[in-house]
C-alpha cells in the first residue's frame, strides 16, 4: 500500500503464477500526444507493469491482440480510428482485456457510448493523478469507476 500526493491510500492487486512468482497487472495505453502517454506511463509504472504504448486506435487494436494486457487504457480521440471503435473491434476479436478511457470529453454521451462498447472505467485526464490508479484497479476487480466533474 502507497501513499501518493493526495494523502489518499492507493495499492495494486498481484496474482500469482504457477511457480507463485508475483505478477503485476499488464497495461496497454493507447493517446495520440507522446507527451500525455509518458506521463501516464510514469504515474502507473509503481503500481502495474506497463507492457506497450501505442498512438493510434489501429495499433492499439493490433497490439492488445499481440500483448493480451489485463487492462487497456486509451482515449476516446485518436486518429485513425477512435478508441470507442477501437474497443468495439476488439471486443469482437474476442479480447477480454479491462478498458478504462483516459479523456478530456466531460459529456455523458461519451461515457455512455464507451461503457456500451464494454469499458468499466472513465476517468477525465485532468483528474489522472487522483483517480486513474483506482479506476484500473476497479477494472481490474469488474467494477465500474467513472470520475467527471
Amino acid at each position: 500500500m502507497r501513499v501518493n500526493g493526495n494523502g489518499d491510500r492507493v495499492g495494486a492487486r498481484f496474482r500469482l503464477d504457477r511457480r507463485r512468482t508475483l505478477i503485476r497487472p499488464r497495461l496497454l495505453l493507447a493517446d495520440d500526444h507522446p507527451s500525455m502517454l509518458e506521463a501516464t506511463r510514469s504515474l502507473l509504472l509503481p503500481y502495474f507493469d506497463v507492457v506497450g504504448t501505442v498512438g493510434n486506435g489501429a495499433d492499439l487494436v493490433t497490439e492488445a491482440l499481440r500483448l493480451n494486457p489485463d487492462v487497456v487504457v486509451t482515449d476516446v480521440s485518436m486518429p485513425v480510428v477512435n478508441g470507442i471503435n477501437a474497443i468495439h473491434e476488439l471486443r469482437a476479436s474476442g479480447s477480454l482485456a479491462r478498458v478504462v478511457f483516459l479523456t478530456i470529453h466531460s459529456k455523458m454521451e461519451f461515457v455512455e457510448a464507451c461503457m456500451a462498447e464494454g469499458a468499466l472505467g472513465y476517468v477525465q485526464k485532468r483528474h489522472m493523478k487522483a483517480h486513474l490508479v483506482r479506476a484500473i484497479q476497479a477494472a481490474l476487480a469488474g467494477q465500474s469507476y467513472v470520475f467527471l466533474s
